[in-house]
């Protein structure tokens, strides 16, 4: 279900199309020049997800990455892009219906922004937005986390397949804890695995089940966990990366397009899913309406009506 932003005032302008009601400037500037893909695409693209989208993402603090250039490079997020910071000089750019919000952070208070409804998430497009990254809780209530996300990240010699054996015995690790799970791919190398409970725990506590759950495996199968970050010396290992579960920690969207050449895009999935002709970089800005048309169910679905409790 989509929220409702109101009508956004827009200035007439001749010639520039509008997508939700918001002009789109620079509509044929290339985002992935190699897919011949523009901005206003990808505005009409992000319209069309919104209501897959916002579920995920609305109502909570956003990490973001522009790419005003287009992404051209593989490493793009080093040499094209950046992540915005959380200052109100980075946002001048953002418009109603897009929120800002303060919050407290260690040694300022840091401005961030918030969507709630398709007008503001097509907007963010609009201001050149590649990558949507979110919190763990809502605006509202930022020290009260309502999920976790565990994302397994493969070094350079593991095989697809056990990524995907590592997502089940996770699951199963969770479920020994009375907790459901959901697995989303990263739209990289990666695959998330995301718990949701009931909001009634600080992030101390929070943190510190994500670290147990990653230690409990890495202990099982040390030879094929590990939670050292260091690259070296773990490329045949899968990183069980927890710490996306700190206070202002974040994790890419459901939905969201990633700054890279091909167009890919962070999509959840079922378990039934996790199969061995699934592709880690599948789903694009090309396939992605094909799939949501063709599987209309959503993969999700028992996620929103999870009331399950976290003991830590």
């Amino acid at each position: 279900m989509t929220i409702a932003c109101g009508k956004r005032q827009q200035l007439d302008e001749p010639g520039r199309p509008t997508v939700r009601g918001v002009v789109i400037t620079s509509p044929g500037r290339p985002v992935y020049p190699a897919l011949g893909y523009t901005k206003l695409d990808l505005a009409r693209l992000y319209a069309e997800l919104a209501e897959r989208m916002l579920p995920y993402i609305a109502g909570r603090p956003l990490t973001l990455v522009r790419c005003e250039n287009g992404v051209r490079s593989a490493d793009a997020l080093r040499r094209e892009c950046k992540f915005l910071r959380h200052e109100p000089g980075w946002h001048r750019w953002a418009h109603e219906p897009i929120r800002r919000v303060q919050i407290q952070e260690q040694k300022k208070v840091g401005e961030y922004l918030v969507v709630d409804c398709p007008e503001a998430l097509v907007a963010l497009i609009q201001g050149d937005i590649s990558e949507i990254h979110a919190w763990n809780a809502l605006a509202n209530d930022v020290e009260k986390p309502d999920r976790v996300v565990l994302d397994l990240d493969p070094g350079h010699d593991v095989p697809w397949p056990h990524v995907l054996e590592a997502a089940r015995m996770l699951r199963a690790e969770l479920r020994q804890r009375s907790l459901e799970s959901w697995p989303k791919l990263a739209g990289g190398k990666g695959l998330h695995v995301v718990v949701p409970f009931q909001a009634e725990h600080g992030w101390l506590e929070v943190y510190g089940f994500a670290r147990d759950v990653a230690e409990a495996l890495s202990r099982q199968q040390p030879d094929r966990f590990t939670l050292d970050f260091a690259k070296s010396g773990r490329s045949q290992k899968i990183l069980i990366d927890y710490k996306r579960n700190h206070r202002a920690a974040v994790a890419v969207a459901a939905y969201s397009t990633r700054a890279h050449p091909d167009g890919t895009l962070s999509m959840p999935l079922s378990w039934r899913e996790l199969t061995p002709s699934l592709s880690p970089r599948q789903f694009t800005v090309d396939n992605v309406l094909a799939r949501i048309h063709r599987r209309r169910a959503d993969p999700w679905a028992g996620f929103w009506k999870a009331r399950q409790r976290l003991k830590p």
